[in-house]
């Protein structure tokens, strides 16, 4: 019975005395990261794209003046409690026309009623020869040749606002400055009258007149007055911008014109008309 009892009391004290083997937690090696499914953002095609900036932009919220016509003096009227603190602020007009696949970008000159800013100076390039080349020179043309010329607009040597061309070379670089020169308005034109050989005459006219041209869309964007113009002044220049760029898209007809031609058919119609400064809102003009 001792014996039992103290081999027992042996093996407790052994027991207690002897160090326990320390818990080790294992970790896994494996990157907590990788672990992680990683979402795969879609790519969006031009066409979704196109259809999810369509639907951000209806329902983007709208200003109230939106939807309304309003006539030309109460838009005046309508801008000027708007843009109240900034009396130099200007006007600006906003034509929107249909442009259709090969149509020519509308661009002109006009001289406003009243101007609005300073006319930037303008330089001229004029294809002629001979006679016609001293015309051009002595009236006041930066630069004046022959076909030679057509390389360095190709290039970027050449830089012009404004194209002339005489009638016997209008053939001659038609083919190879047509697709250069078409997409920048630049390409000389019979309607647009940069096709002519009185270039001392076309240069007197350009001197008192400013360019307008709208871009690839349509949009012709021009500054018709400031804030503090009499509100006559404002509605002639925009009258006066108005019937310059509908008998460039076509939609009117001079006298002359219309005894020759019965039916003729708008190049790019007007489609929207509208009126803004820099704070206050696109105001739809419904009388012009």
């Amino acid at each position: 019975m001792s014996f039992s009892l103290g081999l027992l009391c042996r093996q407790c004290c052994h027991s207690i005395l002897s160090p326990r083997p320390a818990l080790v937690r294992e970790f896994s090696s494996t990157p907590i990261l990788a672990l992680r499914r990683t979402k795969k953002i879609p790519v969006l095609s031009k066409k979704a794209l196109a259809a999810k900036a369509r639907k951000r932009a209806a329902k983007a919220r709208k200003h109230i003046y939106e939807n309304e016509k309003m006539t030309l003096e109460s838009a005046i009227d309508v801008i000027r409690a708007v843009e109240v603190a900034k009396a130099n602020a200007t006007y600006e007009l906003v034509i929107k026309t249909a442009m259709s696949r090969g149509s020519i970008i509308p661009k002109g000159r006009i001289a406003l009623h009243r101007e609005t800013k300073a006319r930037p100076e303008d330089r001229i390039l004029v294809f002629a020869e001979g006679r016609q080349a001293e015309e051009a020179k002595s009236a006041g043309a930066h630069i004046v040749g022959g076909i030679e010329l057509a390389d360095g607009i190709i290039s970027g040597k050449h830089h012009a606002t404004t194209i002339l061309c005489s009638t016997a070379l209008i053939r001659t670089i038609t083919p190879k400055l047509g697709r250069v020169l078409g997409p920048r308005g630049l390409m000389p034109s019979e309607r647009r009258g940069t096709v002519t050989d009185d270039f001392a005459g076309y240069l007197r006219r350009l001197s008192g007149t400013t360019e307008w041209k709208g871009d690839k869309n349509g949009v012709i964007r021009m500054p018709i007055g400031k804030l503090h113009f009499p509100i006559e002044d404002v509605v002639k220049n925009v009258k006066q911008f108005v019937t310059a760029v509908k008998r460039v898209t076509g939609n009117q007809k001079d006298t002359e014109e219309k005894g020759k031609s019965k039916s003729v058919k708008p190049v790019n119609a007007i489609t929207r008309v509208m009126l803004s400064s820099t704070q206050a809102p696109s105001i739809q003009i419904s009388d012009i």
